[in-house]
């Protein structure tokens, strides 16, 4: 049997296409891991064949008679390598970039693909159920090209590498005088202490019922910038997926790529009432200054971001990627 991908009956999300010339490359990113890329990458493209695997990712299978094969690895931070195929053999090499496996992500709809498809790189504009815009590198793109549909949900899996990484500016300080916002932020506070973090259903209307207790419940409240989730997609076409975000560390722990240590730290990066939390996993060199960096932190980055559907994560219970 052939693979979905030739179901008639499939609406694709809306697709943009790029020509080599507005695609960036994975120069960058490869910088990332490395100040030697010339010798350094072909040496671990090499190394990966070894023992390279075939995700599947939407798909049930994987079928000898595509023209691609995507190749991976079974590695929290692996090279995802893509190769032209003939008679069911590679032709020759297409493109390779460094990819970070996450346990992390959101349900998604895919509003549009960016996509040079000469060198199988993909931007995914996805749509979140709150609404929230999110733009990022599709890991899979060869694999799911064909199998993608409009106005369907996909559970999303997140992740990033870090270009850069650090604690986040604990000087940038707003005075809040307004009295309405005072009373809000004051009664917000007070009524989720009492129900032990929660919030409770009738949320608002004990907001509108509250009153100070003292006059010092309505003195200006000082807002710290520094601890706060934010995330703002890049602005130029089919660079989207670099990204600046600023966020909580959650988790922390050491792993390699190649020769290379790592540490993966779990961020929230949006964090908004009544909406599911944006955690992403990014990947950071092991340096003196990310070692400080411990959880609870908050920290701001620059980061390549980073999406992957698979099929057997399609069921909005499932929290967990093919490999956390």
């Amino acid at each position: 049997m052939t693979t979905n991908y030739q179901y008639k009956n499939i609406q694709a999300p809306t697709k943009v296409a790029l020509a080599d010339e507005q695609s960036a490359g994975h120069a960058d990113h490869w910088r990332i891991l490395t100040d030697d890329a010339s010798n350094n990458v072909p040496a671990w493209l090499q190394k990966m064949i070894e023992h390279a695997a075939m995700p599947k990712g939407l798909n049930s299978n994987v079928s000898a008679k595509d023209s691609c094969l995507l190749l991976s690895e079974d590695q929290p931070c692996h090279i995802n390598q893509v190769l032209a195929m003939k008679d069911g053999r590679p032709e020759r090499f297409i493109n390779a970039f460094p990819c970070v496996d996450s346990p992390y992500g959101l349900n998604c709809k895919i509003e549009r693909i960016i996509a040079n498809d000469s060198s199988h790189d993909a931007v995914l504009r996805l749509r979140s159920a709150d609404g929230s815009i999110i733009y990022a590198f599709d890991q899979l793109y060869t694999t799911n090209r064909h199998l993608y549909q409009r106005d369907t949900s996909y559970f999303v899996n997140f992740s990033a590498w870090a270009h850069e990484f650090k604690i986040s500016e604990q000087n940038e300080v707003v005075m809040v005088e307004d009295q309405e916002s005072i009373r809000y932020h004051r009664a917000f506070n007070d009524i989720v202490a009492a129900n032990d973090g929660k919030i409770p259903d009738d949320l608002q209307e004990q907001i509108s019922e509250w009153k100070p207790k003292t006059k010092e419940q309505m003195a200006p409240v000082e807002i710290n910038l520094g601890h706060m989730c934010a995330y703002l997609f890049g602005d130029t076409l089919g660079q989207e997926d670099e990204a600046w975000c600023q966020g909580q560390v959650l988790g922390k722990q050491d792993t390699a790529f190649n020769d290379k240590s790592i540490i993966l730290f779990d961020v929230v990066i949006l964090r908004e009432q009544d909406a599911a939390p944006f955690v992403v996993r990014i990947g950071a060199l092991n340096t003196p200054e990310t070692a400080t960096i411990q959880v609870h932190d908050y920290v701001q980055a620059n980061v390549w971001l980073q999406a992957a559907v698979y099929k057997e994560n399609q069921k909005e219970t499932a929290q967990t990627s093919k490999s956390s």
